[in-house]
């Protein structure tokens, strides 16, 4: 009875190895094609202000997905300690908000990145330059209204502000701040345009400390920042 099952065994695996022999020598057989080989593709569309980030899908090109930092305005030639890159959160709830640990808690859900630019041009005018990009479209709205809303107070700017040239209303607006004078030092005055663009947020600040800035100065500035974007 061991001899013949023994025999079964090896007679089963002979069968598998000259199985797999012939099959090693024949030629592979092409797969079937496959079906809808040429599916119709739409083509990429720009987001809009009715896109939100739920809607960027596979058929959407979202122009914020690229490096947010190459969309920051790059320093005139002769511009002094430059700077350009992407800033953390923490970092800029420390620098921009008078209560910082509010202002983090304000925004860290909403806010998915922050590139900042800034530069002497000159002896007395320093600018920085923020793009906030948030979750989306609503969240950016927000932002830009809230901070919006304070420029009015005598502690900021102190006035409404002015449109900018081809800007609605509801998507931005500038200000020019009144002069900071102390005792024994030269006055110092900001000009300032906040505006949005679909999830992202425009902080563009000009300084001068000799107190001399212009409107059409911070208008060029959020002109050239918004073309940039």
């Amino acid at each position: 009875m061991l001899l013949i099952a023994g025999a079964a065994v090896l007679g089963v695996l002979a069968g598998t190895i000259t199985g797999y022999t012939v099959q090693y020598h024949r030629d592979p057989t092409p797969l079937p094609p496959l079906a809808q080989q040429d599916v119709a593709v739409r083509p990429p569309v720009a987001p809009n202000d009715a896109t939100t980030r739920r809607s960027v899908n596979a058929h959407r090109w979202d122009k914020a997905e690229e490096d947010l930092a190459k969309k920051l305005l790059e320093a005139p030639g002769g511009a002094k300690d430059g700077y350009s890159g992407y800033e953390s959160l923490g970092t800029f709830a420390a620098d921009y908000f008078e209560f910082p640990d509010r202002g983090f808690d304000s925004i860290a859900q909403e806010v998915r990145r922050i590139a900042t630019a800034g530069w002497q041009q000159g002896e007395h005018d320093f600018v920085e330059i923020r793009l906030l990009q948030f979750q989306d479209q609503h969240a950016a709205q927000k932002y830009q209204e809230g901070q919006s809303s304070y420029q009015d107070e005598e502690k900021r700017a102190g006035n409404d502000g002015f449109a900018l040239p081809g800007v609605p209303d509801a998507y931005g607006r500038a200000w020019l701040y009144k002069a900071k004078t102390k005792a024994g030092y030269h006055p110092l005055r900001q000009a300032r345009a906040i505006l949005r663009r679909g999830d992202i947020v425009m902080d563009v600040e000009l300084t001068n400390n000799r107190g001399d800035v212009s409107q059409g100065e911070i208008t060029d500035l959020a002109k050239r920042q918004m073309e940039r974007l």
